[in-house]
Order: structure tokens, then sequence, then C-alpha cells
């Protein structure tokens, strides 16, 4: 990638790639202790573990299960108050990786198109997607009822598969753009392996070994 380079798309996954870690778990977390009467409801926590264990590892559904248990039945005000406070506290230097954040500067300066694709909820993604200038983000959704959270989901949980019929669905968009893409994880590599630029980078040793295999470059971002 130089600045010579003709405008592409540039396709970057969320947590552990652009961040250090989890950012779902962060956010369920830090409005329970905002409300602590949610406190009452964790007796059904270890049901939904149960159930994601021993139910096939839908990763959907316990995400959906854990937001129902933290947040599910709160009016929209009250939630976006906490998105909006939640997205202000993320630390530049503590949060995001700086390596990932100069990656994508360059990407900007270039004329990329800047797009997020998370499996994270659209609870609070698309506010970091405003926070790092992102062109579009693209997320998992989750149903309200009237200004009522309900916490099931309404799209697929873009991760696997999804992301690819997501990164599918851009390149209809703008068939004549190439695509750089980032991911961390083993799962990001469906669709890494379908375009002009992947990197995997921060990922585990599976994922390295994986990547290895579909000739997929490896990274490391600090």
């Amino acid at each position: 990638m130089t600045d010579s380079d003709p405008p592409a798309i540039a396709v970057f996954d969320l947590d552990g790639t652009l961040t250090w870690r989890d950012t779902l778990l962060p956010f369920l977390a830090g409005y329970v202790a905002r409300n602590p009467s949610k406190l009452l409801r964790l007796w059904r926590l270890p049901g939904a573990l149960l159930s994601y264990i021993f139910g096939g590892r839908d990763r959907g559904l316990l995400k959906s299960q854990l937001i129902k248990i933290a947040m599910g039945g709160d009016s929209r005000s009250a939630i976006d108050a906490w998105a909006d406070a939640f997205v202000q506290s993320l630390n530049p230097k503590h949060v995001f990786r700086q390596a990932a954040l100069t990656i994508l500067e360059a990407h900007r300066r270039s004329g990329d198109r800047l797009v997020l694709l998370s499996a994270s909820p659209d609870l609070y993604v698309p506010r970091i997607g405003q926070l790092l200038g992102f062109d579009l983000t693209i997320c998992t959704e989750v149903e309200w009822r009237g200004e009522h959270l309900d916490g099931a989901l309404i799209t697929p949980n873009r991760r696997g598969a999804e992301k690819l019929r997501c990164l599918q669905w851009l390149r209809s968009q703008c068939p004549e753009y190439s695509i750089y893409a980032y991911g961390n994880s083993a799962s990001d590599l469906v669709h890494l392996k379908s375009v002009e630029w992947p990197m995997l980078v921060n990922g585990n040793y599976l994922a390295r070994r994986r990547a290895a295999r579909l000739r997929v470059p490896v990274g490391g971002w600090l």
C-alpha cells in the first residue's frame, strides 16, 4: 500500500485486531456496574454458558443471551446513554493498538474506503466506527421492541461465513475496487482468503498455522 495505489476498500475487524481485547464483555459489565439492580439477573448466566457448551456452541445465541441478561427490556435512552459514555471512555493508548491506528490512517491518506466489520453488536460498534472515522460500519444487529431492548439478533452473527457474505455484498457495491482485509482469528480466514490483500494480525498459533496453509500473510500489531 502506497500513496500512489488506486483507491481500494480496507476492511478491519474490531476485537483483537484494532483493539487489544474484546469489547462486548466490558460494555455489558460496565452497564451492570452502572445499574446494580441488574446483578439480580446474573443467576441466569450459568444456564446461558451451559447452553452454549452443550447446545452446539452457538456464539450468536450466547451473545444474545448475555445482552438480554445485562440489559434486556431496558429503554433505548438508558442504553444509548451508556453506549455514548462507554465509547467516550475508550482510551486510544490503552484500548486500540497503535500499529492498527497507523495502518488505518495510511489507508485513509490513500483515499481508501474504510469499513469496520465486527461480530460485536450495533449497541455500540457504530459509535466506535464514528470515533475512528470509518466510512461504513457493518456489525451484528439486535432487536428492539419499540423503545425497549429485546436483545435477540435480527441479523446473523457477523462471524465466519457471515463476514464473507458481507464482504461479497461490498464487492457487489464497488466491483472495481480491490479489497484489503485485516482480522485476528481463525474464523476471519473465511473472508480473508477471498480478498486481494489479506492479513491475519495478532492471531494465535492455530490461526497462524491455518493462515500459512491458505497462504494468507501473517503479521503482528502492537
